[in-house]
């Protein structure tokens, strides 16, 4: 099983097949438009800016399962996105990404990065808070809240899963890394 054997839905509801992104860098983030994580979205358009046209693709996945944050239609949520941060980048009909009818994307992004490293005390202390009011964060794996990143390499692998609290913009080395050098540090 490879990334490239998924389908995902379009916020028009029509199936995107993942293997029409070979050969490029994926970023794939769960998202809400209500969470303290939010402005990330300033970091990843800004990410997607920059490395789009060598490669990069963000897929952002809509995501309601962590107290309610991404409320609304997704026609709402994208029009919410586009205005105030001004994203360009793939946005996908929300989905839920733990428990019984977690999107199968994410269980197999799960599988293939089970965990994350959390850096720094601050954000550790975070992580084991939201942790703790994670309602569908039921097994070690789970995606523990909004704004949880996985980053897929040209050939399809799973190489890194971000924790919530991970800024995009710290990202930036290791996406050079899988596009190919140095093509455009910040």
């Amino acid at each position: 099983m490879s990334i490239y054997d998924f389908k995902v839905k379009t916020r028009s509801g029509e199936d995107f097949n993942l293997e029409s992104l070979k050969g490029k860098v994926l970023l794939i983030v769960n998202t809400a438009t209500g969470c303290g994580f939010t402005p990330q979205y300033e970091g990843l358009e800004k990410l997607y800016e920059k490395y789009h046209e060598k490669g990069l693709e963000i897929l952002d996945f809509p995501c309601d399962q962590f107290g309610h944050q991404a409320p609304g239609s997704d026609d709402e949520i994208h029009t919410f996105c586009t205005s105030k941060y001004n994203t360009k980048f793939d946005q996908f009909s929300k989905i839920e990404v733990n428990g019984e009818n977690e999107n199968p994307l994410y269980t197999f992004l799960k599988k293939e990065c089970p965990s994350e490293e959390v850096i720094g005390i601050k954000n550790k202390m975070a992580m084991k808070a939201i942790e703790k009011i994670s309602t569908t964060c039921k097994k070690d794996e789970d995606i523990k809240w909004n704004f949880t990143k996985f980053l897929v390499d040209k050939s399809g692998n799973v190489v890194k899963r971000y924790d919530s609290t991970f800024n995009p913009l710290d990202m930036e080395s290791d996406i050079l890394k899988l596009l190919g050098g140095n093509i455009g540090g910040r």
